[in-house]
């Protein structure tokens, strides 16, 4: 029996030890405790780190553990575990947490005790999936939430919510929606997979011995929800929709009507106060009459009572009854809410009336204060305390966190509308227009931060320099909370035509982009730039931007023939115009997508000719592209068995480094000389040359380190832990290959599979030698 096991460490280093001990690997575990090998590798790589307790009591059996390692491993599991209040609390949480539950909710008892029978009868080879349906304004939300919040009990592992946008233009896609879920159990952004169905299957993995309640809200068809249901396991899955979803297959339908009349008087008491109602039960059944039984209608109204504590009922009822085509609304399908939402706009000052009607014109699901003064045209200041009466007033819904507001789908029609009648298109499109150029201004500017030519300096041009970005990481945090507004403005500035702005707003993304290779919009932002650049007849633009295209392509979506025609196309324009740096650079991007399609002796030939076009230039680009091009060649090289060239050309590639380039950022050549150390390392340990290696390998990954960059600093740390275990350090090197398969499969590196059959190969040795 295992008693050695220490009793410290994570869930996963525990397992991976405890296999280790065991001689087992992770396909024989998995056979013998009955998990598969995906679950078994998310929960040794910390991608899952709570399963059940059934789960970890099979594993201890087939690992031969006693009670006391038994507790010592379920003890580590349960730290993993999400708590009933997690999902109201915490980073990766606070974005899927459910909603409020409201006090005052009312009815549904029938409903609701269905839904909490099913729950008791769940089989877990089948979990259930609820659909609420009906006409908008029935409180299918509502009713979701209270489920979700009476059902809390029986999901210890987890609520998450997430409204789908279904009556937007753009409803959230499977994918997006997939990859907030993924995050909100645990899964790092480096280990979501690209494609919808991967991460349709890697979610249903990571939940299928949880015990998760998921409220999908606002679903807009079948397609849109399908993906996101678990396969098996006890997980609850309430899905709301305003369609019927008549293609879902085996889900439980509740439909909700209207309240019956008694219900509708104690929807409208528990808003208002039993002791208003008492006073004038007449115009509470009035009132309850005039707005259909209709939920949403009925707590709009009663938050006006509310807001005004001094207003007799029976004045709302009669105001109610002279709008009579107001009331006619009210019966009338998709139009009843409008009475409501119409009654409760006519309460607000006409300021506040006007930033609700301009927050329509916001892109993206929510919207900053910024942008509402932006559109509104108003002070940021009064906007943001215009924002939080209105938030205050139920017409705004507000994020703490992150200070953005975003409106209720029928609200936003409405206002959409009221927007059109009192502002007109014309005023509209104007706002739109200064919006998207002030929007555009900033976004340029904060990208500078990230321009290694403009490091450190004040990037000019911003429409406010006041309350500007001031530096590289408030510019970060900027660019990506308003993504959706100055994608938005680039969209509408290169539909309108203003070319120069798209294109300089793509080039100054241009370093930001690296940040954030993982963004898919990079494709279209420099598609975009390539289009202006044509349309002004820009023909050095249009070849950068094709380069920068070619990029996009290679590296964040994956399109290696995409990228290789962006390529062949910028390398077209850059040799029509003789730019050497340009052609040079087309080059390397055409390798590049040549080698991920396997054409390697194009990709060789490509570089070899990039690297004789770049030799000459000395400006910082033609540099960057000569260091990048030599590097890539000889990293080809080696791995093609011409380990002698390859460190000779990487030894070049250090001395141009170490001789610098006057005036410019001596950190980016710092970033480029690791880069060649890192090869020169694996260079001399393809020759055979190991302690030679190490010291090369060090200075690489220390560099790394210091900048926090771990797409770089990992592969170092395996490539290190590579030639400690040929130096016969093996205690060393199993340290560095333990910290570099978990720091490579947070990165979703297929590097780590090489760093765990490393470890592997360790552990066999160190027991050969203990036997031996």
């Amino acid at each position: 029996m295992e008693t050695g096991i220490p009793t410290a460490g994570d869930l996963g280093q525990q397992l991976r030890e405890l296999r280790a001990r065991a001689g087992l690997s992770q396909e024989s575990l998995s056979h013998a405790a009955g998990v598969s090998v995906r679950a078994l590798a998310d929960l040794e790589r910390g991608r899952a780190r709570g399963p059940q307790r059934r789960t970890v009591e099979a594993l201890a059996d087939a690992l031969g553990l006693d009670s006391a390692a038994t507790a010592r491993l379920e003890r580590a599991a349960s730290l993993g575990r999400p708590r009933p209040r997690s999902s109201t609390g915490g980073d990766s949480h606070h974005a899927l947490a459910l909603p409020r539950d409201l006090q005052d909710f009312t009815a549904r008892g029938a409903a609701l005790d269905r839904l909490l029978a099913l729950v008791r009868e769940t089989d877990p080879a089948h979990p259930p999936v609820v659909l609420v349906s009906g006409q908008p304004g029935l409180g299918k939300t509502s009713f979701a939430v209270r489920a979700a919040h009476r059902l809390k009990p029986h999901f210890p592992d987890g609520q998450f919510a997430l409204d789908l946008h279904g009556m937007d233009p753009e409803p959230t896609t499977a994918r997006d929606a997939l990859a907030r879920l993924l995050r909100a159990v645990g899964v790092a952004d480096s280990a979501i997979p690209a494609g919808t169905d991967d991460r349709s299957g890697l979610l249903r993995s990571v939940i299928r011995d949880r015990r998760l309640l998921l409220l999908l809200d606002n679903v807009s068809d079948e397609e849109q929800v399908r993906p996101l249901l678990p396969g098996t396991g006890p997980s609850l899955t309430i899905v709301t929709s305003r369609h019927t979803l008549a293609g879902l297959e085996s889900v439980h339908r509740t439909e909700l009507g209207l309240l019956r009349r008694e219900e509708a008087i104690e929807l409208l008491t528990r808003v208002v106060g039993a002791r208003r109602v008492q006073q004038e039960p007449q115009a509470a059944r009035d009132i309850a009459d005039l707005c259909g039984y209709l939920p949403l209608s009925l707590r709009i109204a009663g938050q006006r009572l509310v807001g005004r504590p001094h207003e007799h009922l029976g004045r709302l009822a009669a105001q109610l009854a002279q709008e009579g085509r107001r009331l006619d609304a009210l019966k009338a399908g998709g139009l009843q809410v409008r009475a409501a939402f119409a009654l409760s706009y006519r309460q607000l000052s006409p300021a506040h009336r006007r930033v609700l009607r301009r927050a329509t014109l916001a892109a993206g699901p929510d919207f900053s204060p910024e942008t509402a003064a932006l559109l509104a045209e108003i002070p940021l200041v009064q906007a943001a305390r215009y924002a939080e009466d209105l938030a205050d007033a139920g017409l705004l819904h507000s994020d703490a966190a992150t200070e953005r507001y975003r409106l209720h789908d029928l609200l936003k029609l409405f206002a959409a509308e009221r927007s059109t009648a009192e502002d007109g298109t014309a005023a509209c499109d104007a706002v739109q227009d200064r919006a998207a150029r002030w929007m555009l201004r900033r976004a340029t500017a904060a990208a500078l931060h990230f321009d290694v030519d403009h490091r450190g300096d004040s990037p000019e041009g911003d429409p406010d320099p006041a309350g500007a970005p001031a530096d590289r990481e408030g510019a970060r945090v900027w660019l990506e909370a308003e993504r959706p507004q100055w994608l938005a403005a680039l969209r509408r500035a290169h539909a309108a035509g203003w070319h120069r702005q798209v294109v300089d707003a793509a080039e100054a993304m241009h370093w930001f982009s690296d940040v954030n290779q993982h963004w898919e919009l990079w494709v279209e932002v420099f598609q975009r730039a390539v289009d202006s650049a044509r349309a002004l007849g820009d023909r050095r633009a249009e070849a950068v931007h094709l380069n920068y295209l070619a990029w996009s392509y290679n590296l964040c979506v994956y399109d290696h023939h995409a990228a290789l025609a962006a390529a062949d196309a910028a390398l077209e324009v850059a040799r029509a115009i003789e730019d050497r740096v340009l052609v040079g650079w087309a080059l390397g991007y055409g390798a590049g997508a040549l080698n991920r399609l396997g054409r390697i002796s194009e990709a060789l030939d490509r570089l070899r000719e990039a690297a004789a076009c770049l030799g000459a230039e000395a400006s910082l680009p033609g540099r960057l592209g000569r260091l990048t091009v030599l590097n890539t060649l000889g990293t080809y090289l080696r791995q093609y068995g011409q380990a002698e060239e390859a460190l000779a050309i990487h030894r070049r590639c250090e001395a141009i480094c170490n001789a610098g380039t006057p005036g410019q950022p001596t950190e980016l050549i710092a970033m480029y000389r690791a880069t060649s150390r890192q090869e020169i390392g694996n260079d001399l340990a393809a020759l055979g040359r190991w302690s030679e290696a190490e010291p090369p390998l060090r200075e690489a990954l220390a560099c790394f380190e210091a900048t926090t960059m771990p797409a770089w600093s990992e592969p170092a740390r395996l490539d290190l832990g590579l030639v400690l275990r040929r130096l016969a350090r093996y205690q060393e090197a199993r340290e560095t290959l333990l910290a570099a398969r978990t720091g490579l499969g947070e990165l979703n590196s297929p590097r780590e599979a090489e760093a765990a059959a490393e470890i592997r190969e360790l552990d066999g040795l160190a027991d050969r030698l203990e036997t031996g």
